[in-house]
């Protein structure tokens, strides 16, 4: 079942359904970066180009849950 997050990004407020499985490794990824979950969305969504927002959420949390810790490089 989705679980939708209500955020504030460049001024628009938007939503986003991700299972609560993908919410519980972006919650570690942001809690690894020190960022609030809003901190994070922004941060995703910057770094997205024209990936729609929750695939782009998704992709970040396969590759984190993988191993693969690039994002908290850049």
């Amino acid at each position: 079942m989705l679980q939708k997050r209500s955020i504030l990004l460049s001024g628009h407020a938007t939503s986003v359904a991700l299972e609560a499985e993908f919410w519980v490794v972006l919650d570690s990824v942001a809690a690894h970066l020190t960022l609030s979950r809003a901190g994070l969305m922004k941060r995703i969504d910057e770094r997205r180009g024209r990936t729609p927002l929750a695939s782009a959420c998704r992709l970040l949390a396969l590759a984190w849950a993988s191993g693969d810790r690039s994002f908290a490089d850049d």
